[in-house]
């Protein structure tokens, strides 16, 4: 009886050994997989629908090959069922990236950011164009003017109401969540602007100053030369003399622009020829930069009138019409 106690003793010892051994090597073997690479050489979309659950999840990876022992992957949420927690979204995958690293970042959510830049300068027409071809989001014809409902404001008339700069969404995202950011953006840098503004300066509203800072933009894209050109369209306000600034007619024509000013254009009574019209253009032409808000506000302190380009993005700027036609005549008629 003895021997056959030592013996039964000696073989649950061993079958605890192996057992405890069988377990240590599981969970080394499951520890490791966890900390392996996914099987990936470049950036991959994966792509989680609400209420896709952990089983289905291990066979998406399996079928696209991102793994290939999916019950080690089971088994790692048995041991860490808080991995297993997955939330639905559009998610990056990164060569290099673990599993389980992977598990961690959708339990967290952080779904791959998208990002568009919409580019000072642009109008609202050029704006669309790029937001209509954003991956993964949804576009609508009438966003602009629907935020500027929702906001109160039914003017109609978006342009130039909107802050130009990057930024980010998630993949279902609705555009208008990033235009609402831009919009709120411009609302407080034109609020700042107009707090700032000079005290002589010509203009009656910070809508006005919204105008000149988008006329601004477009006329100059030096930006040290910013505060002159303000300058020059603040002192010819002032005087009662017309902008004439082509930019606003380039923008009146509207398509029928391609690439230069006719004679028929300039001669054209309309809104935006400031040949023709005194003071500022009815709406902005251009989604204006802060850097343009500032300027608008805080001209220059020079008494100049007039400027012609250099045609290397620069500038000559005069006081009198006799020394504007000598520059005109030296940089644009080569005489």
């Amino acid at each position: 009886m003895k021997k056959i106690i030592i013996t039964l003793t000696i073989g649950c010892f061993a079958l605890l050994t192996l057992a405890s051994g069988l377990g240590i090597w599981g969970y080394k073997t499951i520890m490791d997989f966890s900390l392996s690479p996914l099987n990936i050489t470049e950036s991959q979309e994966l792509v989680l629908k609400r209420g896709t659950s952990f089983s289905s999840f291990v066979s998406t990876l399996e079928q696209r090959d991102f793994i290939t022992e999916g019950w080690k992957l089971k088994a790692l949420v048995k041991l860490k069922p808080e991995l297993a927690k997955i939330r639905s979204g559009f998610y990056e995958l990164e060569p290099g990236e673990s599993v389980d690293e992977l598990l961690t970042k959708l339990v967290k959510g952080e779904e791959k950011v998208f990002s568009v830049t919409l580019i000072e300068g642009q109008n609202i027409k050029e704006w669309s164009q790029i937001l209509q071809a954003l991956p993964h989001s949804q576009y609508d014809e009438g966003v602009f003017t629907e935020i500027l409902s929702d906001k109160g404001d039914d003017s109609g008339l978006p342009e130039g109401k909107f802050y130009p700069d990057t930024y980010h969404y998630v993949a279902g995202d609705d555009v208008k969540s990033i235009l609402l950011q831009s919009y709120n953006k411009m609302q407080q840098e034109l609020e700042k602007a107009w707090a700032q503004r000079a005290t002589d300066l010509p203009l009656k509203s910070s809508y006005e100053l919204l105008i000149m800072a988008s006329i601004i933009e477009k006329e100059t894209g030096k930006a040290s030369e910013r505060p002159w050109i303000s300058a020059v369209f603040a002192n010819r306000l002032n005087k009662g003399m017309r902008l004439q600034t082509d930019p606003t007619v380039i923008y009146g024509m509207g398509d029928s622009y391609q690439g230069n000013i006719t004679r028929k254009a300039l001669h054209e009574q309309t809104p935006f020829n400031t040949y023709k019209i005194k003071g500022l253009t009815p709406t902005p032409i251009t989604a204006p930069s802060g850097a343009s808000l500032i300027a608008a506000a805080q001209p220059a302190d020079v008494n100049y009138l007039y400027f012609v380009s250099k045609n290397d993005g620069s500038h000559v700027f005069s006081k009198t019409l006799s020394e504007h036609n000598r520059a005109v005549n030296k940089y644009q008629r080569n005489r």
